[in-house]
């Protein structure tokens, strides 16, 4: 009771210094909660749209997994009008109704602005139907009841300023269909972010599936007493048991949530992720915080043992003040992870994915995981620090000493450490030299943690050499003032190492993902140069296929020499070695060959392009052992099954193309039936001599009426790889943040309780002429100098991960070391002033001391 009492004391006498940390705490957990409660919630809003869209069977053309012959060819696969009429009349079907719905569609309205997401959800057109009617309510207008009326969904009339009357006009791989909204239909539940066009029934078949009679589904209703699992059992029987997909209700919801888990697992885990790299940052600075506290206390607690508490009454007292550090951050986290759940679900819904706060969910998993995780963190990172505090002896209250140094142990720090940078060093290097990516990778995880490890363990023992060599640059200029900083960031090595490291983490996190990125765009970059020849490339932006009226576009603008049609097949490939598997065939005519040069090391590639020929990679030539000569079974879309010889093997050297089986467009539309056959993944085109100027200012002229798709020239290319990655990156620094704000508290910290550590030190210094702004200044570039050494080491650290990283990804082409020098200087700089803004505080209760009060304290 007695240590509970002092614990309780101590933690209330010193609940100021004990704010940083527990924000600390605070930030992580909330991180953790918030996480697990936007994925909870997003699983909730998914949960409850499927269950009011799904009918109690639904029938669906059979298909097989991964099958992309679909959404290549822009056409959903269909079944007969005629399967719905069957079921109309099986006995226990209370209603059958035939659903249109194809996604290969783009919806642009009066301005030819498209209308569909720009957060990458689906835009669906359909006919409206009694399944979208249990899902939302016409609150505006009525259904359409002809070809020249069209209905959109509510959120989507309300981003874009939609009205009755407006002209939207669906652009399918059939053609262009225009027509005037006469509804506008609000769903019940959440809609996370799609955009729907309804049509009426016959001109939905007729403009998406290019003809009367056909529907993509049919939604069955159980008469009264039939189970789903019954009906689901007369429906295919009446229409036979493998022509078609049946689903349950259940199995639709479930199938659909699994597609749905992949996506939320990826998100949440990386979350998580960034998470525990701000938990491990924030252990350093509680680390620091007892380490101080237990420092500053040294004279009572030699009290407490001379008054008869033992080491492990002293030990307890210090955990317990933890315990309630841990508990108060923790409880704080929780309700900081639902304030940062609601904050994510709003930048969610203004990107375009809407996430109502009424179906916020908080499952008691959830804070049970936050609390406990807080408050382990924090007792675990406590226990060094009141392990020292039980050794003070009893005559530490007779003399002003500090908490008693371990001279074994730093001796171990130094072995161990060293130890643990040369085995990361040499598995870094190893990992530099693999020759396969799965030995590699493994190889550069070890190189990653035990190095880190490492530089955590030694990072005291770098102080001086670092620091001094930080301080002849950047604090000797300040004279006294300087030289004093230094010698204060140099007093205590253990405490300037780990609010350094803290700072490291983060910072070699960045400088590896920087070298990376840049690396991967100058490799990019130049294998565009040296390989690619067309002066042009036309793609959408969301992978959609290029429709007819697009091509048509494009082939009719005058000054260009050729126009290169790239088709993606998707087929069954049989290896002379009787192995088979799903390959994506790549499709095009000759002049694909001046579009892009690809070496072979064995065969011709123009031979590739004859009747009935075809290439394969280097690769799969060497897991099947395929030479020229050889012929490979190859089943289309559509189902026709053909011998192709093998005319080329391409070298996968390369990064664009690697591993693609070519063969002529003619060799495919002779095997593929014509509504099977896929639409141009994309375009290239060579304009003709003197004429890219011309061509490219056509070809945009061209396609303005068509916004899904870009057309590129090499200089457009490159940006628009160099966005993609940064865009991801910027989203990576972004939640790296997370880490850099706790370490950056970790410095608020140090400095913070170091002026109440110094508080005689600091009157002393006033009192002999020390000014008050002199003062700050010291206090500022020490803070400053703790910053750059935590730079120095985590940008060293992460160019060596990096360059390790870029050497291991030379094996997929990435092959060219690019050092973003400019962005690590940055840090660097932004370094400095990070440490300068993280002392302002400190420095302003510095400066503020009474002198003679301080000079007075005990």
């Amino acid at each position: 009771m007695t240590v509970w009492k002092t614990s309780l004391r101590n933690f209330f006498a010193h609940k100021g210094r004990m704010v940083l940390s527990a924000v600390a705490v605070l930030l992580s957990v909330g991180f953790v909660c918030g996480t697990l409660v936007f994925t909870d919630t997003m699983n909730t809003t998914f949960d409850k749209l499927f269950a009011t869209t799904s009918a109690d069977v639904t029938v669906t053309p059979k298909k097989e997994k991964d099958d992309q012959a679909a959404r290549n060819s822009g056409r959903p696969l269909t079944l007969p009008a005629a399967a719905v009429s069957t079921l109309k009349s099986t006995e226990g079907v209370k209603a059958a109704e035939g659903t249109v719905s194809s996604e290969s569609v783009t919806v642009v309205n009066g301005d030819n602005t498209n209308m569909g997401s720009e957060n990458g959800a689906p835009t669906f057109a359909g006919n409206w139907s009694s399944s979208d009617a249990r899902s939302l309510d016409i609150t505006s207008g009525h259904a359409p009841r002809g070809p020249t009326e069209v209905m959109v969904d509510a959120d989507t009339a309300d981003k874009h300023g939609l009205k009755l009357g407006d002209e939207l006009r669906t652009i399918a791989v059939t053609g262009d269909h225009t027509a005037r909204i006469s509804g506008i239909a609000t769903f019940r539940t959440t809609n996370p972010g799609a955009t729907l066009v309804f049509l009426d029934t016959a001109t939905a078949q007729r403009q998406l599936l290019g003809g009367a009679g056909l529907f993509t589904g049919i939604n069955v209703t159980a008469g009264d007493g039939l189970s789903e699992t019954q009906l689901k059992a007369a429906v295919s029987g009446a229409l036979g048991a493998g022509s078609y997909t049946y689903q349950t209700k259940t199995e639709e919801a479930a199938a659909n949530k699994s597609d749905l888990a992949s996506f939320l697992d990826v998100m949440k885990y990386a979350m998580l992720g960034f998470a525990g790299i701000a938990l491990l940052v924030g252990i350093f600075l509680i680390i620091n915080t007892f380490s101080m506290l237990v420092a500053q206390r040294t004279r009572e607690i030699g009290l407490m043992r001379a008054l008869g508490s033992s080491r492990r009454q002293v030990n307890r007292s210090v955990l317990l003040e933890a315990l309630l550090l841990g508990v108060v951050g923790s409880l704080l986290g929780v309700a900081a992870g639902v304030g940062l759940a609601l904050g994510l679900m709003k930048f969610m819904s203004a990107i375009g994915m809407n996430l109502a706060t009424a179906d916020l969910t908080f499952r008691w998993p959830t804070p049970v995981i936050g609390v406990v995780l807080g408050v382990v963190v924090t007792v675990v990172a406590a226990y060094l620090p009141a392990r020292r505090a039980g050794k003070v002896s009893p005559m530490a209250a007779l003399r002003d000493v500090g908490v008693p140094a371990d001279g074994r142990s730093g001796r171990v720090r130094a072995v161990l450490g060293a130890v643990l940078v040369l085995a990361g060093g040499a598995a870094l290097y190893a990992a530099a030299r693999a020759t396969t990516s799965g030995q590699g990778a493994l190889l550069l995880g070890v190189g990653v943690v035990s190095s880190l490890v490492g530089f955590v363990v030694v990072g005291p023992l770098l102080v001086g050499l670092v620091v001094k060599g930080l301080s002849a640059v950047v604090l000797r200029v300040f004279g006294p003032v300087g030289r004093m900083a230094e010698r204060n960031a140099l007093r205590n090595p253990r405490r300037t190492g780990a609010t350094g490291s803290a700072l490291m983490i983060g910072l070699a996190l960045v400088a590896c993902l920087s070298v990376g990125a840049s690396s991967m765009v100058a490799s990019a970059t130049d294998e565009l140069d040296r390989s690619v020849g067309a002066d042009f490339t036309v793609r959408s932006s969301n992978g959609q296929p290029v429709l007819p009226q697009a091509r048509a576009a494009v082939e009719g603008v005058a000054g260009l020499a050729h126009v290169t049609h790239y088709k993606g097949v998707d087929a069954k490939v049989t290896a002379p070695d009787g192995t088979t598997g799903r390959r994506m065939l790549s499709a095009t005519d000759p002049s694909y060959m001046q579009d892009l040069k690809r070496e072979t090391v064995s065969g011709t590639l123009a031979d590739a392009y004859e009747p009935g020929a075809m290439s394969v990679g280097e690769e799969y030539a060497k897991q099947h052992r395929v030479k020229v000569g050889d012929e490979l079974g190859v089943v289309f879309p559509g189902g026709k099954s053909v011998q192709l010889r093998v005319a080329a093997v391409t070298t996968d050297d390369v990064n664009v193309d690697k591993g693609a089986m070519y063969l002529s467009v003619a060799t495919a539309a002779q095997h593929i039936p014509a509504r099977a056959m896929p639409q141009d993944v994309m375009l290239f085109a060579k304009a003709a001599d003197g004429q890219a100027d011309a061509a490219y200012a056509a070809m945009k002229k061209a396609v303005a009426a068509y916004p899904q798709y870009k057309v590129l020239n090499s200089t457009d290319y490159k940006k628009d790889l160099k966005a993609q990655i940064d865009q991801l990156l910027n989203i990576v620094y972004g939640l790296l943040g997370l880490a850099i704000v706790v370490a950056v508290l970790g410095v608020v910290n140090t400095l913070a309780l170091s002026v109440v550590e110094r508080t005689r030190e600091i009157g002393l210094l006033r009192a002999i002429g020390l000014s008050r702004r002199q003062m700050r200044r010291m206090i500022r570039l020490e803070s400053v100098v703790i910053a750059l050494f935590g730079a120095v080491l985590g940008l060293g650290l992460g160019l060596a991960w990096g360059t390790a990283a870029q050497k291991l990804l030379a094996l997929e082409g990435i092959t060219i070391l690019e050092i973003p020098w400019s962005t690590l200087v940055v840090v660097f700089v932004a370094s400095a002033v990070v440490g300068l803004l993280a002392a302002l505080v400190p420095a302003f209760r510095a400066g503020r001391l009474n002198i003679l009060n301080a000079i007075a304290t005990d």
